[in-house]
């Protein structure tokens, strides 16, 4: 079985065994934690009148968040199973779009671009647990489909996420539920180091715009009852001119870097 055929079967089969129930997959926070606070950092950035696109949906938790903030919404996955999920919660097809779609797939990616034009991008915690040889193709991914006037929203978790998964793997009585169901299928948290994220960025063609660390929300909790949340960071990022970055830190004057 090559890597892309194991790497697919493992979304597969955890998201058949995932029910439909909200939260049950261990990043299905609410999106007021998530896409919410995300968005927020993409808008001053981005055209709300194009469409946005949610790389990596899941069962569409946040694209149907993002259909409130834009005209249209589609979410995309390579998981079948995880776009049923996603069309079940919205069975009408009134809030947002759904289909299966492999971002390792330039030519299917090149498609979608050219049936609805250059978009938004949304992206949470996908790079980070793809397998290696695949990462820098999902970079390009979202070079593709944001085009010369989309923006794209990426956050991936940071190395030190090892270490909180790592506590939270030796809870009192082993990993939590939906934790140990991420093991059990094979997936592989926080697997990419923290500059490659940028570097497979830049190296698609993308510059990056603004960036700063957050972390994202977890529906597991700690012994004390608190919101477990993985450290993360966040990049806007466009189609590069050319060659460098220029990164915007809060009120600051841009910051030119050549790369």
């Amino acid at each position: 079985m090559s890597v892309s055929e194991r790497y697919r079967e493992a979304w597969e089969s955890y998201w058949r065994g995932t029910s439909d129930a909200p939260g049950e997959a261990i990043w299905d926070a609410d999106p007021s934690l998530s896409a919410a606070r995300d968005v927020d950092r993409l808008t001053p950035h981005a055209d709300p009148s194009l469409p946005i696109l949610d790389l990596g949906c899941g069962n569409g938790t946040q694209t149907r968040y993002l259909a409130t903030r834009f005209g249209r919404a589609l979410g995309v996955d390579l998981s079948h199973a995880a776009v049923e999920h996603a069309r079940r919660a919205d069975a009408a097809g009134a809030v947002a779009e759904f289909r299966q779609l492999s971002l390792t797939d330039a030519a299917a990616v090149g498609e979608l671009h050219e049936r609805i034009g250059d978009a938004n991008v949304y992206m949470r915690a996908v790079i980070h647990q793809s397998d290696a040889p695949d990462r820098r193709l999902v970079a390009e991914a979202v070079a593709t489909l944001v085009g010369h006037r989309g923006r794209g929203f990426v956050a991936e978790l940071t190395e030190e996420s090892k270490t909180t998964l790592a506590r939270l793997a030796e809870s009192p009585g082993g990993p939590p539920l939906k934790l140990r169901r991420v093991f059990d299928h094979g997936l592989r948290p926080a697997d990419a180091g923290t500059t490659e994220i940028p570097e497979l960025l830049v190296a698609a063609g993308l510059r990056i715009l603004a960036e700063g660390p957050t972390a994202l929300a977890q529906t597991e909790q700690w012994a004390d009852g608190s919101r477990v949340e993985l450290p993360a960071r966040w990049f806007v990022v466009a189609r590069a001119p050319g060659p460098g970055r220029v990164i915007h830190r809060g009120g600051s004057a841009p910051e030119h870097r050549v790369t």
